[in-house]
Formats: structure tokens, sequence, C-alpha cells
């Protein structure tokens, strides 16, 4: 097998795992509990996106009827410890008969890890508009994300290592070779979705975005000032996560991640983010605030 076809069979095997991620157990009425991959690196946290997507099922699977999410606000209290089960516990603030309100609080022995609360409402049509999205090449024309690891695999090791259900493709260089141009970017696109055709399910198409918004959000806060992943040190954690879904979408079509960074002080940074169709529909929109201290190399 060429070494396309062995990624390509990889990426696959990744999305599986990623659906047997959200395949949560539930062990009492409205409990459930998630695990992490095979993959999770010892001594790392339990990646922010899958806590997030986890969180979105559970939540999703105690509403009844055609009402699909609309809204989530993560935040983020402790990091987990990817050698143990998460428990999801839900609690049912609303059951109305267009809307539902959740709150989804991770535990992870006995200790808080993220608070979530979720809205849903059913689809109704009204007023419509929406910013335009971004001019940039289609994602076919666009290399692979493992095209950008070459020449950098020993400084990046987490990111190639790293589990790959999202076929990724970078519409502007990511923050490594950036860094290696001298060039600064306050902004950052790149085109995602599921690598692989995920089940019919709504839920698992939102979940699943969830999972993939908390990749390249914060980019822009580094490449603003020149950074890079792996290259400087960079001391990054998410603090909170809040993701609006305006329209039904399918994510393993291509959407565009457009995101920017409004602002950073107070050793936090903001990035704002916005997922397009293919067509140039406005899908979803993000908002992630992160922890992100600098410390520069002497001499």
């Amino acid at each position: 097998m060429t070494d396309a076809g062995a990624a390509a069979r990889q990426r696959a095997q990744d999305l599986d795992v990623l659906l047997d991620l959200l395949d949560l157990e539930q062990i009492e009425q409205d409990v459930f509990v998630g695990q992490h991959p095979a993959q999770a690196q010892l001594g790392s946290r339990t990646f922010g996106g899958q806590l997030v997507s986890q969180a979105i099922v559970a939540a999703g699977r105690t509403v009844d009827g055609d009402r699909p999410v609309h809204a989530i606000n993560a935040h983020f209290i402790r990091g987990g410890d990817v050698k143990a089960p998460i428990e999801y516990r839900v609690q049912r603030h609303r059951d109305g008969r267009a809307f539902a309100n959740r709150q989804v609080t991770a535990y992870q022995d006995g200790r808080e890890l993220m608070v979530v609360l979720a809205a849903f409402q059913d689809w109704g049509r009204g007023l419509e508009h929406a910013v335009e999205v971004p001019e940039v090449p289609f994602p076919e024309s666009l290399p692979p994300l493992g095209d950008h690891f070459v020449g950098y695999e020993d400084r990046l090791q987490m990111f190639v290592n790293a589990l790959k259900p999202i076929d990724m493709r970078y519409a502007n260089d990511p923050t490594w070779i950036l860094k290696g141009s001298g060039e600064k970017l306050n902004h950052n696109r790149v085109w995602m979705r599921a690598d692989g055709h995920l089940p019919d399910d709504p839920l698992l198409h939102v979940a699943t975005m969830g999972y993939a918004s908390d990749t390249t959000v914060l980019d822009s806060i580094i490449t603003t000032h020149g950074l890079s992943w792996g290259l400087d040190r960079i001391v990054a954690a998410t603090v909170n996560h809040s993701m609006w879904f305006h329209r039904p979408f399918r994510f393993d079509d291509w959407t565009l991640y457009a995101t920017e960074s409004p602002v950073a002080a107070g050793s936090r940074g903001l990035a704002t983010g916005r997922f397009f169709s293919l067509e140039g529909e406005l899908l979803a929109t993000v908002v992630q605030e992160g922890l992100i201290r600098h410390f520069p190399k002497r001499g």
C-alpha cells in the first residue's frame, strides 16, 4: 500500500475512534460515561474538543422530539486525566414545546472538569442574513494536513501523533511554517470535514463539529505576534468555549473554519470563528477564550 493509502486508512480508523468516543455509555437516567482514545498522550490533559463533543451528545440524548442543538456555552474548570473515564451528569432545566435547556457537568474522580449550558430549539423560518464567506481556494486544491508536518516531525510530535478524525486543509500556512517565513497573520482559514462518512444522526454531526472547533481556533492569537506552536515556548489552555448553530448541516461535507482574534490581554486571548458551507452559507459561530502565556527564549 502507498504512503497516501496507508494515511487514508489511518484517518478512517481515527474517525471510527471518534465515533466510539461519542457513543457514551448511559449508566443511569441522565448520567453518561465517556472514554478517552488510546492515542491520548500520557501527561497531557483531556482535549477540550472531546469534552465539548461528548457533552453535546449527553445533553442531546435527554431531549425528545425534533429540537436540535442551537447553542452551547462551556466553561472549563480543570484539566482531565486521559487515563480515567469521564462522567457526564445532565440537569433538565426546561422542556417546552419548542425549546429545551440542559446543563451538563463533566466529572472525574468526583471533581468538576467542565460545565456546559446547552439550548435546543425546533427549526423555524424567520429573518435571514449573514456575513459573506472569505475568498479562499477550494479544499481539493490544497494539500492535506500531513504534508505540512514534513520536516517538523521532531518539534511537533504532539500534533503528528494526535488523533486525526478530521480532514483539514489549510488555506493559509499553519503557524510553524509562518514562523519560518517570518510572516505574521491576523486570521486563519482551514477547510474541515469528518474524514469519512458520518451516520445520519444530526446530533453526531453537531458533536463532530464541536470536536473540530477546538482545533486551530487559537492560532490567530499567536500568529498575530509571529509565534508558533512547538517552536516557541507557549502555554495555552481553553478557559471557555461557546458555539451557536444557525442551520442544519452535514459535517462530512466540506466547511470553511474562518477564525481571527480581536484581542489578547491579561494573559488571555479571545478568538472568534465561523463555519461556512461550501456554498457560502454561515453554519455556526464559535467564540473561545484561552489562557495564552509566552515565555521568550533568553539570549
